[in-house]
This record gives structure tokens, sequence and C-alpha cells, in this order.
């Protein structure tokens, strides 16, 4: 301002002005969970400031539908000079709250906080930690139908991390579309529907999160494209396999066996199984985990797992081999299951990613419903009666299992 001003002449030239978006399209859905990922100076503060309102675009338009909540810049909106407790009304009132509404989530605010001790000492006292604490009760408490968060939850503790987490996932069962930036990458696979990969103002990739993040630390670590992979066979085209990776480690072999090696695309309920993964090391690595993932045929996550999480710390691997994964009893309901393989490195650049490499089908005689299949027993104590059915032998619904024991044919007495 001072140079303008000293030039007399407040227009801005080409080189004191940067272009910080480029082009950025997209939609976010009602109840979508929206991530947003990318190096710092990449324009990801500044999206959110725009679909926010605190920036107009230069071009473009930008349409929001439903009452917004941000959380963008560490201590915006806060008063440093009042206390707490006045800080939450006056931002309730900001975003569109009565004073009696904030009364009546005033507690629930304060609560979720953790700060209760501090609430009327000016927020000037206030520990970042703290900021981030009072700021994100108010957003969540608000009802928002768009939640804005950018990387100020990387400022608190773990405990208020997770604390987090299972509120946004409480808002994303409620319909609320949440957005955010993060540099957490894990939170973005977990929480994300979809993710958008920002570089210097503009859109690399849009899509699917886990491929989106891959891409980006791909691109981070400066990994050389991957050599090409052996031609699939038809098998894995059939069952529409997606795969992606830096191709320094393949798993070139991946199947569901049962506990004497024989190959399996459908069992009973309770079987035994092994994943068993062949590996071909292309560039030797210090640094690498292997994964699996069980998923149902609606796309719900069974189960997961990995090395890394199970305490298993990588040593190296500079040759073939191959890795078993071994589940003495999968309890699962009837239904059609697939499974994901990957191997990565600990920050999850992957090597390998097998979406789907696996379909197989559970069968059983249990007509129950769901996934899991838990261990379990019926017991029943006063004048509760109930005439035993054996509907394991019958492969149909007790109704019907009743129904053919009382019209089975009567075994003939011997003359």
């Amino acid at each position: 301002m001072k140079s303008a001003l000293l030039k007399r002449d407040l227009k801005l030239t080409p080189e004191t002005s940067v272009s910080a978006l480029k082009d950025v399209s997209f939609v976010a859905d009602r109840g979508e969970a929206f991530g947003i990922v990318g190096r710092n100076g990449s324009g990801k503060s500044t999206l959110l400031k725009i679909i926010s309102g605190i920036l107009k675009p230069t071009s473009g338009i930008v349409r929001v539908n439903g009452r917004i909540a941000a959380l963008i810049e560490l201590g915006a909106g806060f008063h440093p000079e009042i206390t707490g407790r006045e800080n939450i009304y006056i931002n309730g009132i900001m975003l569109g709250l009565s004073r009696r509404e904030i009364d009546s989530r005033f507690d629930a605010i304060v609560e979720f906080s953790g700060i209760g001790d501090f609430i009327d000492q000016p927020v000037k006292t206030y520990s970042s930690g703290m900021y981030v604490r009072l700021g994100f009760a108010v957003a969540v408490h608000v009802d928002p139908e768009i939640l804005l968060i950018d990387e100020v939850l990387a400022v608190g503790d773990e405990e208020f991390s997770q604390k987090c987490i299972a509120k946004i996932q409480e808002l994303k069962y409620r319909g609320v579309t949440l957005v955010f930036v993060t540099h957490q990458l894990d939170q973005v696979r977990m929480l994300c529907d979809r993710a958008m990969w920002l570089d210097h103002g503009e859109v690399t990739s849009i899509g699917d999160p886990a491929r989106v993040v891959d891409d980006y630390l791909q691109d981070v670590s400066g990994a050389m494209p991957a050599p090409p992979s052996p031609a699939p066979d038809t098998a894995k085209t059939e069952i529409e396999e997606e795969r992606w990776g830096s191709g320094e480690v393949v798993l070139k072999r991946v199947v569901l066996t049962d506990s004497k090696g024989h190959e399996l695309v459908a069992l009973g309920a309770g079987s035994a199984v092994v994943v068993e993964m062949d590996v071909d090391v292309r560039v030797p690595q210090d640094d690498f985990v292997f994964g699996i993932g069980i998923y149902h045929a609606d796309g719900s996550c069974v189960y997961g797992t990995n090395t890394d999480l199970e305490g298993l710390l990588p040593g190296r691997l500079d040759g073939s081999g191959r890795v078993r994964f071994l589940m003495p009893s999968l309890d699962l309901v009837a239904g059609t299951y697939r499974i994901d393989a990957a191997v990565h490195t600990r920050n999850g650049r992957a090597f390998d990613y097998r979406r789907g490499v696996l379909r197989f089908v559970v069968g059983s005689r249990v007509h129950d419903i769901g996934i899991y299949r838990p261990k379990h027993e019926w017991r029943f104590d006063g004048k509760i009666a109930f005439r035993e059915i054996d509907n394991l032998k019958r492969n149909v619904p007790a109704p019907m299992a009743e129904y053919l024991r009382e019209n089975e044919p009567k075994p003939k007495k011997k003359s």
C-alpha cells in the first residue's frame, strides 16, 4: 500500500499480483466429505475463504446452499480481550443463532471444548490448542449444513483430535457437507468420500481419496513412473480390479486359499482362510508395509490391517518372497465380499495397490443379517420356551424349516 501511494497509482502491476487459483471447478454434494490436499501455497486456504465468503473470486461463480460454519484460521472471529464465554455468544450470533439458542447449547459447547476452568478468562491468555478447542466446539454446535475446516485441527492434542474425528463422522451421518484442508493424509483416506489435489492453484486430480492421496504422495516423493506390470490374467480382468502405484515393488499374485493351499472363491462362514501374496521386488526398499482390507459388496469396510499397525517395523526388502495373512476363522455373514491388497511406504505411498484383487462368496445355513457373525449363544430364564428347529441342517429360514419338519414323511414301521 505504501509503495502504491508513493507511486500515486493503486493499480496492481503483474509482478505484484499472484494468481492463487486457476480454473478450479468442483461440486461437493449435500452430506459429502470433500478433502483438499496439496503443498503449502497451493491455494487450499484461499479456496476455503472464497467458499466461506471471506474473499471474493476475481472471476467465476461460487454457489453455496446452506448455513456455513468455518474453522479457517486459528482464532479467527475471536476477540482476544474478552472472555471465552463472551466469544461463544458473539460467534454464535455471527453464525446465525439467537441468544436463546446459544443459551441452550452453551453447556454442550463448553463441555466439548474441555476448557471449562478458563471459560471466563480473556481469550488472549489461551494457548493455540485452547483456541482450536473453543473454535471447533462452537462451529459444530451451531447446526451447520456446511462445515469448512482448515489445518487448524493439527494444533490440537491426540485426544481432542480423535474427539473431533468422531464428531465429524457424526456430522457426516446427519447429512452435513464437510470440506476440509489437511496435511494429515490418513484423515482424508478415512473420512472423505472424494478428494482434490491442488498444485500451484490448479486441480491436478479429483476423485477417489485413496487414488488422489497416492498421486500426491508419488509426486511429493519424486517417484519414477511405474515399470510396466505383467498383463493381467483373465480372472483378474473379469472382477474389474483397480490397480495403481509406483511399481517399485509388485504384488504379482494374490490368492485366497484354505489351510491346505487350495484356492477359494466360495467358502462357508467360519472357514479358516489364508491370503497369499507373491512379492516381486524391482527396487530394494527399507521402508515397506504390507496390508489387506476386506469389504462387503456394498463398499462397507469389514476389516483392514497392515504390518505397520501391528508393530512390524520394516527391515530390508531386496528380493522376491511370499506374504501370508492367516485367519483361523473368517466369521462373516452370508454375502459377497472383496479383498484389497497393498504394499506401500509407512506414510502411505503405494508401490502396488490392488483394489478388488479378489472377490469371494460366503455361504451360510443361518440367515442372519449384517456382515460379522460373532461367536454367541442364546440363554433364557423364566417362563420362556422355544421348540428347537435345526435350521443349520435345513438351509432355509426358521418358519420354512418348521414347516418342512412337520410335513416330513414319517419313517415306515418295520413289519
